[in-house]
């Protein structure tokens, strides 16, 4: 690991000012009425905005005036082509606004300027995909089994609520954002406690875009309050939610009390695989940037390893020594590989995750310990880490670690790899490297993944849809369909005979 030299000091960020205490509720920008919210810049430890959050009284004002105003302003029954004229002006504000954006999510959340600049793109370019998508998407004539026309239409459900992940704040809004609006509904958004100005920032975009007033409302807050709030709210007719598993479980129990539809973007422990026979330059960075790119901070992170036995020693020493060429520093270096994590309480619990493994007779390769460095004391940081001498059944291989921490796991042939692969409670990611695509079919389709990555890792198109497997996940997001996600379907039967049913008929008597 090397020490990048320091970046742009906070003062030197936009700061959120034009945004300062102010939550968004059904159109009004207004102080909160919640318990404050500090937020640190991961990178120093310093705090440099507050905010008061929401209330359930808030949630409430926020799903009843936002129903009405969705239905008041005709945004749920504008035609598909006047609603995807209002994202595409969305997602040209957000392009237009990208530097600030990055640089708002890099001071709020650590990552590095590259990652939030390519963020602030994707949430940009979801917002017009949907759009395009809205335009051509077309209600369908179903096949008539008798005397009839039939149809099968879509419509608004109302008022969805999106819980967002502090990990992608701009990218994670948009994939829910964009969808549910472009359906017609209201939505009411929840961004993380440790980073909302985003989210906040989103709003504001989408009210300068030309989103009627009161469809959208962001209420920063804890999940135990604001989300609860939500998932419980009698007129939420749909929550789309990203975030752990536990929660995600509590969440689908709430939804289901309530027969509400839910979607769930869980937990992983991805799986690596490379074999033998892999182009091992591209799998060693492929392998680096899947995990160790975000901080690890990552549902989709490429944590477990497995390397083919015969090539294990000489790809783990490659990987362990580039491992430690990787730069650790602040986000707004240009230099910096990996930047600190979101909280010092998540910095510990990674810690204390190797140092359980550690002491269950793991091997550190590299990394293992917080930084004694005094530049990085003050931060969040913790170095890129492998551990070796572990069995995929260890806690440390069957938990999320959340954080740039992988561990590198032998094999002997597909069969024993997939049993391997597939010995987690995890469906989410996979990644095998191997330049035989009939083995790369036949294990990709073996392995329990909803997503699959070949001689690549961590690669996303919004036009492919994204679910997770087992505790990964429930329901799909992107794709040409999601905005059906968020839709209610309705049938429609025209009967074009001129004979009445023949059921109880007048009879001669």
């Amino acid at each position: 690991m090397s020490l990048v030299a320091s970046g742009p000091a906070v003062a030197d960020l936009p700061a959120p000012a034009d945004l300062a205490d102010r939550i968004h509720v059904a159109g009004r920008w207004e102080v909160g009425t919640g318990d404050i919210i500090e937020s640190v810049d991961p990178a120093t430890g310093r705090v440099f905005a507050t905010l008061h959050g929401a209330t359930p009284a808030t949630v409430d004002t926020a799903v009843r005036e936002g129903l009405s105003a969705a239905t008041a302003s005709g945004w749920t029954t504008m035609l598909p082509h006047e609603r995807a004229a209002v994202l595409h002006r969305i997602g040209n504000a957000i392009d237009h606004s990208r530097d600030r954006i990055a640089a708002l999510q890099t001071l709020d959340t650590g990552k590095t300027l590259t990652e939030t600049r390519a963020l602030a793109a994707s949430a940009a370019n979801t917002f017009r995909y949907m759009a395009a998508a809205l335009e051509t998407m077309d209600d369908t004539l179903t096949t008539p089994r008798g005397p009839w026309m039939t149809l099968s239409t879509h419509r608004p459900m109302g008022v969805v609520a999106a819980i967002t992940p502090w990990n992608s704040p701009i990218a994670s809004d948009a994939q829910k954002l964009a969808p549910a609006l472009a359906a017609g509904n209201a939505v009411v958004s929840k961004p993380p406690v440790w980073a909302p100005w985003v989210t906040l920032l989103l709003a504001r975009l989408c009210e300068e875009a030309g989103l009627p007033r009161g469809v959208l409302s962001v209420l920063p807050g804890p999940g135990r309050t604001v989300g609860e709030a939500l998932v419980r709210h009698p007129l939420v007719a749909k929550v789309s939610f990203t975030g752990g598993t536990t929660t995600g479980r509590h969440l689908a129990h709430l939804a289901a009390e309530k027969l509400m539809p839910i979607t769930l973007e869980l937990g992983g422990k991805s799986p690596t695989i490379v074999f033998d026979d892999a182009d091992v330059e591209r799998a060693l960075q492929g392998i680096l940037f899947g995990i160790f790119s975000s901080s690890g901070q990552s549902c989709i992170a490429g944590s477990r390893i497995f390397l083919q036995r015969s090539i294990f020693g000489d790809v783990t020493a490659e990987l362990v020594a580039r491992a430690r060429r990787l730069r650790l520093g602040v986000g707004t270096d240009p230099d910096t590989d990996v930047a600190p994590m979101i909280s010092v309480a998540h910095r510990d619990s990674v810690a204390s995750m190797v140092d359980a493994a550690v002491g269950s007779g793991a091997r550190v390769l590299c990394g293992g310990a917080i930084p004694d460095d005094p530049r990085l004391t003050d931060g969040c940081y913790y170095p890129p880490t492998i551990l070796t001498d572990v069995a995929n059944s260890d806690t440390i291989c069957q938990d999320e670690v959340f954080g740039p921490v992988a561990v590198l796991i032998p094999f002997d042939d597909e069969a024993d790899v997939i049993a391997q692969a597939n010995d987690t409670v995890y469906g989410l990611a996979c990644g095998i490297w191997t330049e035989d695509y009939r083995r790369a079919l036949r294990v990709g389709e073996a392995v329990d993944a909803g997503t699959v990555w070949v001689n690549t890792y961590k690669q996303f198109s919004i036009s492919t849809p994204f679910t997770g497997l087992r505790d990964s996940g429930l329901g799909t997001e992107k794709g040409r369909d999601a905005v059906r996600q968020y839709c209610d379907q309705k049938s429609f039967y025209l009967d074009r005979s001129d004979a009445p049913l023949a059921w109880g008929s007048p009879r001669n008597h």
